[in-house]
């Protein structure tokens, strides 16, 4: 079935799945051949095959294959692969410079991005922001700006976190394999609490906050924290939703004790939960937000957003990067930006998430392999257990994965067991797409 791209519109890609050759097709096949000759093996790949053309909700391989797209390359395309506006930006800033280093000479569309984030960001108290590439540099720069402005040392993140493949944010990374095995040692003063995992734990968001803070008050001590640091909804490590409760409870107890509560957003800001920053869901006004991935449709850029006393207690030229904050990604960002709030996107991923926790919902009724159905808008993940003992299953998850690739569907895999399959879609996908990408994974679950 051909149909029309979403709102947020894309290149005039027929919107289906397609699948003309087998799964990797002959052109897939020797550009593998080139990368493994070529590209450092530790660089993996989910898919067997190499994109030619996006747009949204599908991805065109190089051999003529559509792909239905559910993972957003990790949460990053929320506008689509191609958001008109976004390309309109991109294209008119290329024509005129490409980089000049904001520290050397700035421009006002990284001003312009500072004072949007400013205002979007939870909270209405006076805020400063500061713009880089990935989300692990914002990280490592959160951690930064809580160290000097607090000038205690201590980190506290949480089990099952991701927050980044860099030195210091594998440390603050609880799981080994892939990010962290072998590249040791890692940075010092980096502590980890227990995190909220209703599924497993089967406590109350405040009982789990008690057991938290307890740990962090023992074996820490609030005396030495500069910075507690938290995704509202895990991301890596399995789309873990924490307990009502959990998160305010948190975040009241480091506001008592003068220490820095910082929201790495990374995966589900912009949108991506059905609020513009899943903090917004509880109320959560964070100290500092790390932003990335679907801050700029595709190009590079992350953020740190902070009250104003934090972000400005650091010395001049203590933060900055040769890159950050480069003039095509903020163009692209404010583009983006737009195109969230005048399409309304947030609504929209409301709807994909009902889609999807729907469809799964009613087919756990009778399969007990689908252990949970969990998360927020369009960042839904399902967790896959032995039916017997609940043990986690990632046999039949990495089965399900591939089953859905070879029928022409991207699906991700997550959680730190393993057994946890995201629904990431770009929120440009039309909805009959999308129900069909989710036929495609559901019969691959029935055949596994």
């Amino acid at each position: 079935m051909t149909l029309t791209t979403h709102v947020t519109g894309g290149p005039s890609l027929a919107q289906e799945r397609r699948i003309v050759t087998e799964i990797p097709g002959p052109r897939s096949r020797d550009l593998m051949a080139r990368k493994q000759s070529a590209v450092a093996g530790a660089v993996g790949t989910t898919m067997p095959v190499f994109g030619a053309a996006a747009g949204g909700g599908v991805v065109v391989d190089v051999d003529g294959n559509s792909f239905i797209d559910l993972g957003s390359g990790i949460a990053v395309t929320g506008v689509g692969n191609s958001a008109p506006r976004v390309v309109e930006a991109v294209q008119a800033q290329v024509a005129q410079f490409t980089h000049t280093c904001f520290m050397i000479t700035p421009y006002d569309s990284y001003v312009e991005v500072a004072e949007k984030l400013n205002e979007l960001t939870p909270g209405d108290h006076e805020k400063r922001s500061a713009l880089f590439n990935s989300g692990a540099e914002a990280v490592e720069n959160a951690i930064k700006v809580a160290r000097s402005y607090t000038g205690k040392q201590a980190v506290v993140a949480f089990d099952h976190a991701y927050h980044g493949r860099t030195n210091l944010t594998m440390a603050l990374t609880a799981k080994s394999m892939p990010y962290k095995s072998g590249f040791g040692p890692f940075a010092s003063e980096i502590y980890r609490a227990p995190m909220s995992y209703p599924f497993r734990d089967g406590l109350t968001g405040s009982d789990a906050a008690k057991q938290a803070i307890s740990m962090i008050e023992k074996q820490v001590g609030a005396q030495h924290l500069a910075a507690i640091i938290i995704e509202p909804i895990q991301g890596e490590g399995g789309f873990i939703v924490p307990a009502p409760g959990f998160l305010p409870a948190l975040a009241e107890w480091a506001r008592a004790n003068g220490v820095v509560f910082i929201a790495d957003e990374v995966q589900t800001g912009f949108c991506r939960t059905g609020d513009l920053f899943a903090s917004e869901h509880e109320g959560l006004v964070p100290d500092v937000v790390v932003t990335a991935k679907g801050i700029a449709g595709g190009l590079p850029l992350s953020a740190i957003t902070g009250r104003a006393e934090i972000m400005d207690a650091t010395h001049t030229g203590g933060l900055g990067g040769t890159y950050g904050g480069n003039p095509l990604a903020c163009v692209a960002a404010l583009a983006a930006i737009e195109t969230y709030l005048a399409d309304d996107l947030a609504s929209v991923a409301r709807s994909i998430g009902e889609t999807v926790t729907s469809r799964f919902a009613a087919v756990q009724k009778t399969d007990p392999r689908i252990g949970d159905i969990r998360g927020r808008g369009a960042m839904i993940a399902v967790e896959f257990v032995d039916p017997e003992t609940h043990e986690p299953d990632a046999a039949l998850t990495s089965t399900i994965a591939k089953t859905a690739a070879a029928n022409g569907v991207i699906v991700l895999t997550c959680g730190t067991y393993g057994n946890v399959i995201r629904f990431l879609p770009p929120l440009s996908i039309p909805d009959a797409l999308l129900s069909e990408g989710i036929d495609v994974v559901l019969s691959a679950l029935e055949n596994a």
